[in-house]
């Protein structure tokens, strides 16, 4: 079943109101008190929300494969509420939530107990609550509807931005203070104190981890700091270095072991200029941060972990370059053991020994190199090769747009579409992707 947007905004915000009771609920059971949880003032948590339309928009095709649909839920929902903690904890330096209590727990933003909560919670909306939830929209007329998610949207948006607004105004100025803080100081004065002291009071009763009289000590923007070393730790410049080398490496593997297997020397780049598979790039991205904290963890242990996380990965990739492009990039369908043909288990093994081999003895000596470079000259080289890396991304992604559409016979609508078309030809597109597959409508 496809969903439109109209009714992925209306699970959206259902499952985030839904997901907002569920939390308050259990902040009563725990504190015997009614507690107003949620970054927001209104009655939303929406990293459920997010979760409920990933789920839809990933795993509709699992609905009958009860174990795959709770095991990508689960990583599906675990990525997300591990980036949404980081992202909280690097802008206010203290943890929103914290399971370092939990057994099987990772830096305190995820843990296995709730991890088996998510996955439940995919198999129960996917399989049986969304169908009642859109039968009972469905009796919503949709001029109505459409009101009610653009008032709901407004709401939202405005919230968002005088609790922002409220949170930055705990902190002191500082003298290097950058324009955007200033705004912000702008903004919340003219919401009024009285709505900002009250924010902050729900915020502090609502999340005990947070001290307010301790962020004011270390506040949210800080002068940029300097350190010696380029590209220390796994820092942003690192992770961006290794998406470029793991991108360039993994197309040069997959040609080989292509060569090797079928005897075939073809492309296995994702973008038109240049060797490089975005998929293995921004595997390799995500492989470092998530299973950074376990590098000293034994080899059978990284193995499951990125055997696991690796399928994943690549699934969602899949699902994702097909409903964007409307074309399969790779299809596992005649290997035994396969889901979907989107992956299967061979490969699935290969991530996990990749896993092992990156972490364990690639990546120490990579990070070395990497932090040797001089520092200005891995800033400037790095942001060349960011701007780079993007346009060729959009340009291969109008490419790939223009073959999906020639093939439907829909002819340029403009001089760019025009351009595309000369550039990129079938058969130049085809020998880049020599194994894309127009998915029929």
């Amino acid at each position: 079943m496809e969903y439109t947007g109209y009714q992925l905004l209306w699970l959206f915000f259902i499952y985030s109101f839904a997901g907002w009771c569920a939390e308050v609920s259990m902040a009563v059971i725990k504190r015997r008190k009614l507690v107003f949880k949620g970054f927001l003032n209104a009655p939303f948590c929406l990293i459920y929300g997010f979760s409920a339309v990933a789920f839809v928009v990933f795993l509709s095709e699992l609905k009958n494969q009860l174990f795959f649909l709770f095991l990508f839920g689960m990583l599906i929902a675990l990525f997300l509420e591990y980036i949404t903690g980081v992202f909280l904890e690097r802008i206010f330096h203290r943890k929103w939530w914290d399971y370092s209590d939990k057994k099987y727990q990772l830096n305190g933003h995820i843990c296995l107990e709730y991890a088996i909560v998510w996955g439940i919670g995919a198999v129960v909306t996917v399989k049986f609550l969304n169908p009642l939830l859109l039968l009972a929209v469905r009796l919503i007329p949709s001029w109505i509807g459409s009101i009610i998610l653009w008032v709901l949207g407004i709401f939202l948006i405005l919230d968002a931005i005088s609790v922002s607004s409220a949170l930055f105004q705990m902190h002191h100025k500082l003298d290097r203070i950058t324009q955007v803080a200033e705004d912000w100081q702008k903004l919340s004065a003219s919401l009024g104190n009285a709505l900002t002291r009250r924010i902050q009071h729900r915020i502090m009763r609502a999340y005990p981890n947070i001290d307010l009289e301790e962020l004011v000590k270390h506040p949210v923007i800080k002068a940029a700091e300097k350190p010696g070393v380029f590209a220390k730790g796994c820092s942003f410049y690192k992770l961006v270095a290794l998406f470029f080398i793991g991108a360039f490496l993994g197309d040069i593997i997959e040609t080989i072991f292509c060569y090797i297997t079928s005897g075939v020397l073809m492309s296995r780049s994702s973008v038109v200029y240049g060797p490089f598979s975005i998929v293995w790039g921004l595997g390799c991205v995500l492989l470092t941060a998530l299973l950074y904290q376990w590098r000293d963890k034994s080899d059978r242990y990284i193995f499951v972990a990125g055997t696991v996380l690796g399928g994943a990965y690549e699934y969602i990739c899949s699902v994702f370059t097909e409903l964007v492009f409307g074309t399969v990039f790779w299809d596992y369908s005649a290997i035994p053991f396969n889901l979907g043909g989107r992956i299967n288990l061979l490969y699935c093994f290969f991530w996990g020994i990749v896993a092992v081999v990156w972490l364990k003895m690639i990546y120490p000596k990579l990070s070395d190199w990497i932090e040797k470079i001089p520092k200005r000259a891995g800033i400037i080289g790095f942001q060349i090769l960011i701007v780079f890396m993007v346009v060729n991304m959009v340009i291969s992604s109008l490419a790939m747009a223009r073959y999906t559409e020639r093939h439907g016979g829909e002819a340029p609508g403009g001089s760019l579409e025009a351009f595309i078309d000369e550039r990129f030809p079938d058969e130049r597109i085809e020998r880049i992707y020599p194994n894309a597959k127009i998915v029929d409508e």
